[in-house]
């Protein structure tokens, strides 16, 4: 699952949200949803597929999780709750977690929902493109008997349930996984089927399941979700009423205090730069510890967020959560803005006049280019800006020794530790961390904890790298959500855009 590339992709609504400019027209009341009325979502993208083993947890969240019903959930701090599984629990060894699964459940297509269809759509999402991470560590999933499965680990994961709960556990219908056919034609459990009305790409309209078993979860009729990507346009709907929840930028936050709507908003990825040579194979510079805090203190996060991000986020110069377990609330001061002393360690490392370096970019990330520009010209570093299309920027910014990046977080800690640090991401496909011997320590010591210490050595590895510099952030960027005054939004850290689970009535 390549979660964290949505999350360069949010990049653009980042930058479509920065700059949009306030919409005109006269201001009129969206239509208000209660227990039983409408919901009527403003999405920032289109479905990316309405198959799960496909789908990506970004913005999809809302689409799929209208016609599927995931085997766990997650609640507001991302933490796994039942759903499907009445009851999971991991075994003393860490390698066996056993679900107890509801009964009486349907798909749309009259197909039963038992353990075996339960272990069909597994191995599916085991197999799947961008579902299939979540799974790396399983050896197999079993059926026993028609409502418990059990799924053999090959090794420890503390990640699997979160990576299940935030979208890797749709149950598909059997019948559907056989033809082929999800990617067009969901056929899942959940609380609505999508309707014939809808138009691809433009609106997507949902019928209400009668008695689904968690009917109350999902109060909303009609259901419909918009994707507009355009910024102007939500807020535009917004205001028309066409909507009554929108992703927001900052003149949709702007109309929403002055309607009385309610705004939500959570930290949701980290704006900086990312070094994909730590240890100065490919460039000396960056093998040096200095350099790399060097690069720490050169930028004015506060600054960049205030006159980029619009003071949407917390100023951070570490990679957990603000908020969530393994952020250690002093890091966010241990590169505090100081460029005389950015200019010493380099002077310290052998650069005092700067070293030269090419690095990518591209339109979604220009809104950042000059800070950089800045930055780099009053260290004596010369950039040569290498310029390509965003498809193409994904794939060969992880070549360049760094490269200007918006990667999204997660809510669990473990998955921090493993995506941001250990294992190979498309944004970080060696992680070197064999070359650090005491940072490889202390993530062992994280992946060995006992439960009731493993925070407390999250903590310890994030002082650590955030010491060695092995990123340079500059801060945590807000996702915001606003909606009319009676319907709540959970924002989730790891979702770019909440399930429906996380849209209630308030």
């Amino acid at each position: 699952m390549k979660k964290a590339l949505i999350a360069v992709a949010v990049a653009t609504a980042t930058v479509l949200a920065l700059s949009a400019c306030g919409s005109g027209g006269t201001e009129t009341t969206p239509t208000k949803a209660a227990a039983g009325g409408p919901l009527n979502i403003g999405n920032f993208a289109d479905v990316t597929s309405w198959d799960p083993s496909l789908a990506d947890v970004g913005f999809d969240g809302p689409y799929l999780s209208a016609v599927y019903d995931p085997l766990i959930a997650v609640d507001g701090d991302g933490k796994p709750v039942p759903a499907l599984a009445t009851k999971f629990e991991t075994s003393t060894d860490y390698k066996t977690v056993t679900l107890t699964l509801r009964t009486g459940v349907k798909f749309s297509d009259g197909e039963k929902f038992d353990a075996a269809a339960a272990v069909k759509s597994l191995n599916y999402l085991k197999q799947g493109a961008r579902s299939g991470e979540a799974y790396a560590s399983v050896d197999k999933f079993e059926a026993v008997g028609d409502d418990t499965v059990k799924i053999d680990l090959k090794e420890r994961d503390d990640t699997l349930l979160y990576f299940m709960g935030i979208g890797r556990s749709y149950m598909m219908a059997p019948k559907a996984i056989d033809a082929g056919t999800l990617a067009k034609e969901p056929v899942g459990s959940g609380p609505y089927t999508l309707a014939s009305t809808s138009v691809a790409g433009s609106e997507y309209h949902f019928t209400k399941v009668k008695n689904h078993w968690d009917a109350k979860q999902f109060p909303f009729d009609p259901l419909a979700i918009y994707p507009i990507q355009d910024a102007t346009a939500r807020d535009n709907a917004m205001m028309s009423g066409q909507i009554n929840v929108n992703y927001a930028d900052d003149t949709a936050l702007q109309q929403a205090k002055q309607n009385g709507w309610n705004i939500a908003e959570k930290v949701s990825g980290w704006v900086g730069l990312q070094f994909t040579d730590r240890a100065g194979q490919k460039f000396k510079p960056l093998g040096d510890e200095k350099v790399r805090q060097a690069l720490n203190y050169a930028f004015d996060g506060a600054s960049i967020l205030k006159s980029v991000g619009n003071g949407a986020g917390k100023v951070s110069n570490q990679v957990f959560p603000a908020g969530m377990p393994g952020n250690v609330a002093s890091l966010n001061t241990m590169y505090t803005f100081n460029i005389s002393k950015a200019k010493a360690l380099l002077a310290e490392a052998g650069y005092p006049n700067g070293f030269s370096l090419h690095m990518p970019m591209s339109q979604v990330f220009q809104v950042w280019q000059p800070v950089v520009d800045q930055t780099f010209g009053d260290l004596g570093i010369k950039v040569t800006w290498d310029d390509m299309q965003y498809m193409d920027y994904q794939k060969n910014a992880p070549t360049y020794p760094m490269f200007v990046a918006f990667l999204s977080m997660d809510s669990n800690p473990v998955a921090t530790v493993q995506r941001m640090i250990n294992l190979p991401q498309w944004y970080n496909p060696t992680p070197e961390v064999d070359q650090f011997p005491d940072v490889q320590a202390a993530v062992q010591k994280v992946l060995t904890a006992d439960p009731s210490d493993q925070i407390t050595q999250i903590e310890a590895l994030n002082k650590l790298v955030t010491q060695k510099a092995w990123f340079s952030i500059w801060y945590q960027a807000n996702n915001s959500y606003t909606s009319t005054s009676n319907i709540a939004i959970t924002p989730v850290v790891g979702m770019m855009f909440p399930t429906l689970r996380q849209i209630a009535v308030k």
